[in-house]
């Protein structure tokens, strides 16, 4: 049973930092793209960066390109998201979502439907 897993998150000012955090088990992740996506109230969601695992290649929406990075640890089968230079504008819910159709990471953001869901996870920042 594929399962992902959420930490991180919270309250920070605008400006701060955070690191999200996606544990997924039960399946490998190098034959995945991962992907995470936020919902702010009253707004769609929306996916903001996804990497493959087979190669490491990664995509960003334009609104988050500079400020937030993604990154993975194949070994501990763990991808991260880290949020550097926050504004308000990014509080949102956070979710990390796998699929093994790895082509679903190619910078086309919004024409997929991830297979797996994490919990999700609060960001709130603060002017």
């Amino acid at each position: 049973e594929v399962q992902l897993v959420q930490s991180g998150g919270g309250l920070v000012q605008a400006g701060g930092s955070l690191r999200l955090s996606c544990a997924a088990s039960g399946f490998t992740f190098d034959d995945y793209a991962i992907a995470w996506f936020r919902q702010s109230p009253g707004k769609e969601r929306e996916e903001i960066s996804c990497i493959r695992g087979s190669d490491g290649g990664t995509h960003y929406r334009d609104s988050v390109k500079g400020r937030f990075t993604i990154s993975s640890d194949n070994a501990k089968n763990a991808v991260y998201l880290h949020l550097n230079k926050l504004e308000p504008d990014d509080t949102a819910v956070y979710y990390c979502a796998a699929d093994q159709r790895y082509y679903f990471c190619s910078g086309q953001f919004g024409l997929w439907t991830y297979e797996s869901w994490g919990q999700g996870t609060q960001v709130t920042v603060s002017s």
